[in-house]
């Protein structure tokens, strides 16, 4: 039988925790904004392409970039939980490590949400739209393997104990 303890670092792994809590929070905050100068009144997830495509250019855009939003908001929600499990895992293992990694993954899902609103802004002629700001937060992506990567480490250690 194997025994856990948990570091007393484990409370830096906890308040990362927490700080994705805050940022999902945000995200539902601000699509409902994007939603509102949109005018996508609920239950409708997204502005279909038709309604996009007949709407008045001010109408497009506002549609487009609600879309967007919406689009870092969802991505946000698929990749969350399998974020946390990680970091709650990994930092049993290692906690100083896991609450870095945990932070830059939160940090960059903002970073990542901003960018994919702003992606008109920085599509340049000829360029294609399609919120190719995301970008600028891909380091999320890393991050998020870091922490599965700990999780695993975390397990192997417990098992070979």
């Amino acid at each position: 039988m194997v025994t856990v303890e948990i570091p007393s670092e484990y409370g830096y792994v906890m308040l990362t925790a927490v700080s994705t809590l805050f940022i999902a929070t945000w995200h539902g905050i601000r699509v409902g904004s994007y939603r509102k100068a949109a005018k996508i009144p609920y239950p409708y997830e997204y502005a279909s392409y038709e309604q996009i495509s007949t709407a008045p250019p001010a109408s497009q855009k506002a549609m487009y970039l609600f879309n967007c939003a919406q689009r870092a908001h969802q991505n946000y929600n698929e990749n969350h939980p399998s974020a946390l499990a990680a970091l709650m895992i990994g930092g049993v293992g290692y906690p100083r490590a896991a609450a870095v990694a945990g932070a830059v993954w939160a940090v960059n899902r903002i970073i990542y949400a901003v960018g994919y609103t702003r992606a008109e802004e920085k599509a340049g002629p000829g360029e294609k739209k399609g919120g190719k700001g995301r970008y600028y937060g891909i380091l999320w992506n890393l991050a998020h393997l870091v922490l599965v990567g700990l999780a695993g480490k975390t397990g192997w250690d417990l098992v070979m104990a």
